[in-house]
């Protein structure tokens, strides 16, 4: 029988395939590694794929979208009502392979590389801002003390308030 979906569950290093018929009955099921199953999706007829969107899913999917092949990326707890019984690689890549067909699934667009790159420094910059909120903070803390306040525009902004920070340095000083 010819394969008219597919589902990939993908891991760190190993990657399960679950090819369904037309009628839904299993055709294809087999454990790759990422190099095997590109190798494996070149060679097969271009079917619809589909994918659980998380890391790696979007390289997968552009290098799949090159060989021909209709991919689309799903989020996770679109997928988690069609596993049918305990939790596996083949039962996930079977969900996966079942909700992609689905006509009302809400699907992921696949990024491109220069989005993915943005998409990482905004996660980067917002996890930056935190740790620094976090350490002067902290500092207010350990200054409190010392029964030292500080302003929190002190820490956030020293150039416009230069005589605020030469206060606090010379009550730390003083000390």
């Amino acid at each position: 029988m010819k394969v008219h979906v597919c589902g990939v569950d993908i891991g760190k290093t190993v990657f399960h395939l679950v090819g369904l018929s037309k009628e839904g009955h299993i055709v294809t099921k087999k454990r790759f590694s990422r190099k095997q199953l590109l190798t494996h999706t070149v060679n097969m007829p271009t079917c619809l794929i589909g994918i659980e969107a998380c890391p790696g899913a979007h390289f997968l999917a552009r290098a799949l979208l090159q060989q021909g092949h209709d991919v689309k990326l799903m989020p996770a707890e679109y997928v988690r009502p069609f596993v049918k019984s305990n939790k596996n690689d083949y039962v996930d890549a079977e969900a996966i392979a079942e909700a992609v067909q689905r006509p009302t699934m809400r699907f992921v667009p696949v990024k491109n590389e220069a989005q993915l790159d943005l998409q990482a420094l905004h996660r980067v910059r917002d996890r930056w801002i935190g740790r620094k909120t976090a350490v002067i903070n902290q500092l207010r803390g350990f200054l409190l003390e010392h029964g030292i306040t500080v302003r929190l525009s002190s820490f956030t902004h020293p150039t416009t308030n230069y005589l605020s920070a030469q206060k606090l340095r010379s009550q730390i000083h003083s000390v």
